[in-house]
């Protein structure tokens, strides 16, 4: 995997165009879950210290391609100037007189937050003036918003065609994990899969069984592979019309090399409810129960698995971690995880959906190599597609470019 970095360039004097992902969850006037933005310091802090000139581009929420009040971006830079250390300046608008007033404002080491790109309707449609009108206020085009590589937008992809064009320091920490995880890992791989559904993650099911050694499913998903293995699942969250899928999975992971383990001992509870009563079934249980969590003796084998493995991939949780006691397998497997990725026995990626409330949930969100919060670009990984985003870095990555460092 091979693309041009912010390292690449000599930023002093220069206006950089930097895209990342502010959608950052919003509520009675404040920020509150920043991790997006605390994610992006270590870049904001390269820029500062090489004296670029940074304007700031991001979207918020979906205001369709109008200006629309309750989207603006103009209470991020009070945030940001808290969780960053610098001072941020704000335009109104991410293109004409206002953005060009702001580019111009700008001293070395000066950073400029520009208005959110989705109030035009050229943004997600990736059309070529609007990319141009972007490309216009700057010299360089540096993208560090790896959550949004998934869309071919004029802002993610557009621009790294009109301009010298790298990654980020958080895009290029990305793209590493996501490389050594799966790209190109050390072996043996265990991948843990959970959720709710496989129909939401067909895709990523049959890519995983073609790249890693073992894999392991957890919550609702898991219930539609055991009956399709003709196993009493009861009452419990099942796709019944996707045992076909389930079964071609299980063909190919067979095919493939892949051995697909299941939760067979399972807490099951007749009715969902904070410290229900439970009981631990094996393989059958009463018709008229639901499983809600992998048992012990099913985290105990993927316990006993994570013990040779080299490289830990992590998606979705084990149960219905939102409720006590039925987060107990999710978290039992998370601090093992986090217990070998320590020790230095393994590297570990984690990354989409519930995931990091499940791992923050257990204790164990930092002790991971890397947590993803990508999202959408995340799972989209995970199926082996092609993320616009990163497939124009690596394409303008052997363009010539002035402002390189020799």
């Amino acid at each position: 995997m091979t693309f041009r970095t912010i390292k690449s360039f000599d930023l002093s004097g220069k206006t950089i165009l930097l895209r990342v992902d502010l959608n950052v969850p919003f509520q009675d006037g404040h920020v509150t879950d920043s991790t997006r933005i605390d994610r992006l310091k270590p870049t904001i802090d390269y820029l500062k210290a090489h004296g670029a000139r940074t304007l700031i581009l991001s979207h918020f929420g979906r205001p369709g391609g109008a200006v629309k009040k309750e989207f603006s971006l103009a209470f991020l830079p009070p945030v940001l100037e808290t969780q960053w250390g610098v001072p941020v300046k704000f335009a109104s608008d991410c293109i004409g007189a206002p953005a060009k007033d702001l580019a111009l404002s700008l001293e070395n080491g000066q950073f400029g937050l520009l208005e959110n790109l989705r109030f035009h309707a050229g943004e997600e449609q990736n059309d070529p003036e609007f990319a141009k009108n972007l490309a216009a206020l700057g010299d360089i085009y540096i993208n560090d918003a790896f959550s949004a590589a998934h869309r071919a937008h004029a802002s993610t992809e557009g621009l790294a065609h009109l301009l010298p064009a790298g990654a980020g320091l958080l895009m290029e920490a990305e793209l590493n994990a996501l490389n050594s995880a799966l790209g190109n890992p050390v072996h043996p791989v265990v991948a843990i899969v959970g959720g709710a559904k496989i129909s939401t993650k067909l895709g990523i099911l049959d890519h995983l069984v073609h790249k890693v050694d073992t894999l392991f499913l957890g919550g609702g998903m898991a219930n539609t592979f055991l009956f399709a293995r003709g196993i009493e699942i009861g009452k419990s969250l099942c796709e019944h019309d996707m045992a076909t899928q389930a079964r071609q999975i299980m063909q190919t992971a067979s095919d493939h090399g892949c051995t697909i383990l299941l939760p067979e001992y399972r807490v099951v509870v007749e009715e969902l409810a904070p410290d229900a009563p439970f009981e631990i079934c094996h393989n059958t249980m009463p018709k008229e129960m639901m499983a809600v969590d992998a048992a012990p003796a099913s985290i105990a084998l993927l316990k006993e698995t994570l013990q040779s493995a080299k490289t830990v991939l992590w998606n979705g949780p084990l149960g219905v971690f939102e409720m006590k006691p039925f987060d107990n397998g999710t978290n039992e497997a998370a601090r093992e995880v986090a217990t070998l990725t320590k020790a230095g026995k393994i590297i570990s990626v984690a990354g989409g959906g519930d995931t990091i409330a499940a791992l923050e949930n257990a204790g164990t969100a930092d002790d991971f190599t890397y947590i993803s919060t990508a999202g959408g670009a995340f799972l989209e990984w995970l199926e082996g597609k092609t993320l616009p985003g990163v497939a124009a870095l690596m394409e303008m990555q052997n363009t010539r470019s002035p402002v390189m460092q020799t």
